[in-house]
């Protein structure tokens, strides 16, 4: 699984960052009608990309996505508060369970559980982090409870967990389709030496 991208590391980076900044301001994702795909995209990017220095520069194009879309096209600035600063672990989170999936990945389809097993655990320590890292600590509540933030994930992480398997669950689509279309010009290579 890693040796596919070695070679292929910036285009796919690039490919990412591309959805992520389409998707994750308002402007253009309200024309394609397509959800936030920033949670996939990390975790994504922890599963392709070995290079360390892919999940700096996807946080750079998170920031500078949120920066264009409160300046330049009149999205509100409700979420950037001193709890954005949250969106570090929570998108660290992501990128961590995508290098762990990435370790256990098989191209079997009993390598599925282990795949729902990162999406989930990612995606929730992603939201316990981004969603309680806002709702205790951006100062736009003045009073805060665990019940109703329980209340919150209950209303929001489904939302973003839906996001997040769609956008993974086409990953997984096209990346099949490279491997079996990969497999046997590879075979048909060995056989000729």
């Amino acid at each position: 699984m890693h040796d596919t991208t070695a070679n292929n590391g910036w285009p796919m980076a690039l490919g990412l960052a591309v959805l992520m900044a389409a998707t994750r301001s308002r402007h253009f994702a309200s024309m394609t009608h397509l959800p936030d795909a920033s949670w996939a995209v990390f975790f994504l990017a922890g599963f392709y990309l070995r290079r360390v220095w892919a999940f700096p520069a996807l946080l750079g194009v998170a920031g500078a996505s949120d920066y264009t879309a409160i300046a330049w096209f009149g999205v509100s600035d409700f979420c950037v508060s001193p709890a954005y600063a949250f969106l570090l672990p929570a998108y660290g989170a992501l990128w961590l369970a995508g290098r762990w999936y990435a370790r256990q990945h098989q191209l079997r389809f009993a390598s599925l559980p282990r795949l729902a097993l990162a999406l989930v655990t990612g995606a929730a320590a992603c939201e316990l982090l981004s969603s309680g890292g806002f709702y205790f600590f951006s100062g736009r509540f003045t009073e805060t409870s665990f019940i109703e933030f329980g209340a919150r994930l209950a209303k929001y992480f489904p939302q973003g967990l839906e996001a997040m398997i769609g956008y993974v669950a086409a990953a997984v689509l096209v990346h099949l389709g490279v491997a079996l279309a990969v497999q046997p010009a590879a075979r048909g290579a060995h056989r000729a030496h």
